[in-house]
């Protein structure tokens, strides 16, 4: 049976398929969500002659995104989102349906990289998507010791700033940090004013018991220079306050994220700080004295690439180390990338070409994805997810694809 895949023509149908996948409540706020977090031309439906009556079958959405790459550019990604399978007709190839729909659409509005965060991470590595982000949480106690001999000249010229999410202007200050922050931070999401907005956004059903969530801006000589955002969640235990923060996604210079992180772990009333979202090389751990001077850590996936076009995404970034290596790519739901490729990086520029030269290395599509914004894969050949012809040529494939800095967690899309 083909399964057709077509834009969506009922916003509020959209909304509800969503609804009952993600078993939420649909509110007032519903509405706003869906009209700043998807364009109308970036929502995606499937109706099977035997599916429900009054929802759809499958539902799917993009987000247009910009993502900085390896060597300080910033691009345009198709960033997935929203995607869910009615309950009656799963198993049913829906899900593959959209995921094929989505890789043609992407690649004929000439973006070449797709991304995801997952909500289960056995999914959407069957469809050539790999981790390429991980996070790191980490638990610090109230009045945590912050040390950094030679960030403290810099510190001490800046000041932080709290505001509330929903104060007027707010969300486009913490869009200007992030997009500031891009070029030095891979992996990093640039995103339109509105995407920022649902930042600052929360309706009545996720604030039930909350405080809202407030942004703490790093500023120095007038000028935001970092931020993060937070809520915080009162507690007591024998008379003594034993409050928790959880804040988001740090961003800005080490000087910056220093002065934020103080500050959090400083705040009245609370016994502890989870910040949420670390990269693994992140200098929190160097700072507080090592990942026992913590009181927990946590490792999550973060952002999952996916190479739509190969040839147009191999040239995108920049690489530390060349590489000349013939790699066969399996990719079953994006055919014009299967085959031979000879993948090359010399003196500043990449190219990725096709050729009849015999395969040093064979892998799937997920793996340059993991990949691509330079975390370490070199392991997944010990993993057995790579198999290698030439001693050496998958070394010399992930070397040129690693970066000195791992790449950043993303915000949420």
């Amino acid at each position: 049976m083909t399964i057709d895949v077509r834009p969506s023509e009922d916003a509020a149908r959209f909304l509800a398929t969503d609804q009952l996948v993600w078993f939420g409540e649909v509110g007032d706020a519903d509405e706003e969500h869906l009209r700043l977090g998807l364009p109308l031309d970036q929502r995606f439906t499937v109706d099977l002659p035997d599916g429900p009556d009054d929802l759809h079958s499958g539902i799917y959405g993009v987000r247009p995104l910009e993502m900085s790459l390896p060597g300080r550019a910033v691009v345009p990604v198709a960033g997935l989102t929203w995607v869910g399978v009615h309950p009656d007709v799963r198993r049913r190839g829906v899900l593959g349906a959209m995921m094929t729909d989505h890789l043609e659409r992407t690649r004929e509005a000439g973006l070449a990289l797709s991304a995801l965060h997952a909500s289960e991470p056995a999914i959407y590595g069957r469809f050539g998507y790999g981790n390429a982000a991980v996070q790191l949480q980490v638990h610090l106690g109230r009045g945590t010791t912050l040390t950094a001999p030679h960030l403290e000249d810099d510190v001490a010229g800046i000041t932080t700033h709290l505001v509330d999410s929903n104060t007027p202007g707010a969300t486009d200050r913490l869009r200007a940090c992030f997009t500031d922050a891009a070029p030095d931070a891979p992996g990093t999401i640039v995103a339109s004013a509105d995407f920022f907005r649902l930042h600052g956004s929360e309706s009545p059903a996720e604030l039930r018991d909350k405080e809202r969530r407030r942004f703490l801006f790093a500023r120095r000589d007038g000028h935001d220079v970092g931020a993060v955002a937070f809520r915080r969640e009162h507690a007591w235990n024998d008379g003594r306050p034993a409050g928790k923060v959880t804040a988001g996604l740090l961003c800005g210079g080490a000087a910056a994220r220093l002065a934020l992180l103080r500050r959090l772990v400083d705040l009245d009333l609370m016994a502890t700080t989870r910040v949420e979202a670390f990269a693994p090389d992140d200098p929190v751990l160097a700072w507080a004295g090592g990942p026992r001077a913590t009181g927990d850590i946590k490792t999550w996936d973060s952002t999952w690439m996916r190479v739509v076009d190969l040839a147009a995404a191999w040239p995108l970034r920049a690489y530390e180390d060349d590489c000349d290596v013939v790699v066969e790519v399996t990719d079953r739901h994006a055919p014009w990338n299967a085959g031979r490729w000879r993948l090359v990086a010399s003196g500043g520029s990449a190219t990725a070409s096709r050729t009849d030269a015999p395969a040093e290395v064979r892998l799937d599509t997920a793996v340059l994805g993991a990949g691509y914004l330079g975390r370490n894969v070199v392991n997944l050949l010990r993993a057995g997810v790579v198999q290698e012809h030439r001693p050496g040529a998958y070394a010399e494939l992930a070397r040129a694809l690693r970066t000195a800095r791992e790449p950043e967690p993303s915000l949420g899309f």
